[in-house]
């Protein structure tokens, strides 16, 4: 990466390398050694700068500079020295073998490899440039080829060409029949080879070379030193499954993919993926199998997260992989399939939570749980805070739809069966209705106190109720005749709604036993007591649903949201565990009615009544 500076004062600037503009904003100090860019918010040394420019490791960025200001790097020991020596010589012999296979590929021998890589669409240009080749089906080709070349056996081995064990008399070549496809490092060298078995009859699909003294596959992303400047023009990179999927990709003109070299990502994989993206988007199959990738991938990679540094996931629907899906539909298909994906913490969800019901304590409980456990497995402490926080509210939304679906009271309950309320004016008739049961049993009004002070009423019928304890206060005893008389007139629409005043044909509370005919029945008093306690809990209830809908609304930039969230959740718990013990209340206080009526009535009309 080079970027044109200009001098401006004691500094020097120019257009930044993170962003497209037009107004430089990237700065560079040259006395100290320091750059900073406005349009990004980065700054560094000029080792931080090759690192985020090129996607090198510190230990390449101090080499490149090294080289570049002709400043040789402190010597190694001699054993040190050896052994770097040794790797060299097995780069070359690795080298001459990617050079035969090569040239075996462009041989009539090699015509099922080259109508192989004509059937996959692969262009004479990306076969050059990926240097695909060929391994003959002989068993000892390239063996006699590296042996003519002075290449010992033993260096054939240590590079995982050739197979050998105590068992195997005479060591043989590795890759026979495939197209072979070279695995390079970071640098560009051809390190180890991946091979495509070009008979149906062959053992193995696709086959790769050993472990090596070159090649570590949990350390190595397939095609990063082609991807590592595109990556980080387009601020991205995808990571595929397979080779052939991330050349067919690279080819269609996408060229920040790679392939992770298998489905379970390592550290070391994980750490060179965010060298070249800080949100690398991992494409698989939808199918049992990718789906089953995807999630192992999530478990490996949680640990590691940091503040700015993810994991996003497309899913591949069509049942196609993306080489056949970009043959079949062009790079656009393909495009449209990342430009759906989806979070990490998305991932997780759905895979924690999939198709099943959590509508019981018991598996509520549970699932809470586990999130925590998994969310405390990432090291970051600001990112595992904001999953806890993202997790909590997801749980209560969950929760909380689990318990819209029975929002309602029992239809066999008190509230139900008892009420005479339409269901539009259910919550302010109940608010009535408890009103109504302190006008007509005063004798409640002092013992309800706390019960009721939690209630929130209308506007119209709060007034009320102020009014009533005020004059609770300034009387002492209190009469149901005295309220009529002592309350302001102001005040007698309501009683007329809540309760009814005596007249000539009615008795008092006429229109409350509208609405609640069981006291027609002279109820006992710690009947109607328990009914007040019912009813206020019902209203609380609703009461919550309302905080609780409000609650979910908050956005998440909010400065409450960390409280929010924790408050939110607590508060579904509560709905929950207290709703279970109302609906319970209000069975059994339905059934007390109901042997009200019949002892008030006798079996034989209660029967007749009830029919």
């Amino acid at each position: 990466m080079r970027v044109a500076l200009k001098k401006q004062g004691r500094e020097w600037r120019g257009l930044s390398p993170f962003n497209k503009e037009k107004t430089p904003s990237f700065f560079v100090n040259d006395q100290k050694g320091f750059y900073h860019d406005f349009s990004s918010g980065k700054s560094g040394d000029q080792f931080k700068f090759l690192m985020e420019t090129e996607g090198l490791s510190f230990p390449e960025a101090v080499e490149r500079l090294a080289s570049m200001a002709g400043v040789p790097l402190p010597k190694v020991s001699r054993e040190e020295e050896g052994a770097e020596q040794k790797r060299k010589s097995l780069y070359d012999v690795i080298e001459l073998a990617a050079k035969f296979f090569e040239k075996q590929f462009s041989s009539a021998s090699g015509k099922t490899a080259k109508d192989y890589a004509n059937k996959r669409g692969l262009s004479p240009e990306t076969i050059r440039e990926f240097r695909i080749g060929y391994a003959p089906s002989s068993r000892f080709a390239l063996k006699e080829h590296l042996g003519s070349l002075g290449i010992s056996a033993d260096d054939m081995i240590a590079t995982g060409l050739l197979v050998s064990g105590d068992d195997i008399p005479v060591p043989y070549d590795r890759f026979r029949d495939r197209l072979i496809i070279p695995i390079q490092d970071a640098r560009g060298r051809v390190i180890a080879f991946g091979g495509r078995a070009l008979s149906s009859d062959a053992q193995a699909k696709y086959l790769n070379s050993p472990e090596t003294v070159l090649f570590h596959k949990s350390s190595i992303v397939f095609n990063f030193h082609r991807a590592r400047q595109p990556a980080h023009d387009d601020g991205t990179v995808v990571v595929v499954e397979g080779y052939m999927d991330a050349i067919a990709i690279y080819q269609a003109g996408m060229k920040s993919v790679v392939a992770s070299m298998g489905t379970a990502f390592t550290e070391e994989q994980i750490a060179m993926m965010w060298r070249l993206s800080d949100e690398p988007i991992v494409c698989f199959d939808a199918d049992r199998a990718g789906m089953a990738a995807a999630h192992r991938s999530v478990d490996r990679i949680l640990p590691l997260l940091k503040a700015g540094r993810t994991f996003r996931f497309a899913m591949l629907h069509s049942g196609k992989d993306p080489d056949e899906l970009i043959q079949d539909s062009g790079i656009d298909a393909f495009k449209s399939v990342l430009s759906g994906s989806i979070l990490l913490w998305d991932l997780l969800w759905d895979r924690e939570v999939g198709k099943s019901k959590f509508d019981s304590p018991d598996s509520q409980a549970a699932l809470e749980v586990k999130f925590k456990t998994i969310i405390r497995s990432i090291k970051d402490e600001t990112v595992q805070r904001a999953y806890m926080r993202r997790s909590r509210v997801q749980l209560a939304n969950l929760f909380w739809e689990a318990a819209r679906r029975t929002r309602g009271l029992s239809s066999k309950g008190l509230a139900q069966s008892e009420l005479r309320s339409s269901l539009p004016e259910k919550q302010y008739n109940i608010q009535k209705v408890l009103l109504g049961l302190l006008v007509h049993y005063p004798d409640l009004l002092e013992e309800k106190l706390e019960v009721i002070e939690r209630v929130q009423f209308s506007d119209k019928l709060e007034y009320f109720r102020r009014a009533l304890y005020d004059l609770l206060i300034t009387q002492g005893d209190v009469s149901v005749q005295l309220i009529y008389d002592q309350l302001k007139p102001s005040f007698y629409d309501v009683l007329q709604e809540i309760h009814g005043e005596q007249g000539q044909d009615q008795a008092w509370g006429h229109r409350l036993l509208l609405l609640f005919p069981i006291l027609r029945h002279d109820p006992p008093l710690d009947f109607v007591s328990r009914c007040v306690d019912n009813f206020a809990s019902i209203l609380r209830l609703e009461q919550m649903a309302a905080e609780i809908e409000a609650l979910r609304l908050l956005p998440e930039d909010s400065a409450r949201f960390e409280e929010v969230s924790e408050r939110l959740l607590n508060l579904v718990r509560e709905f929950q565990a207290q709703k279970a013990a109302v609906i319970g209340t209000d069975l059994a206080l339905a059934e007390e009615a109901s042997e009200i009526k019949r002892m008030a009535l006798g079996p034989a009309k209660y029967e007749r009544v009830a029919a």
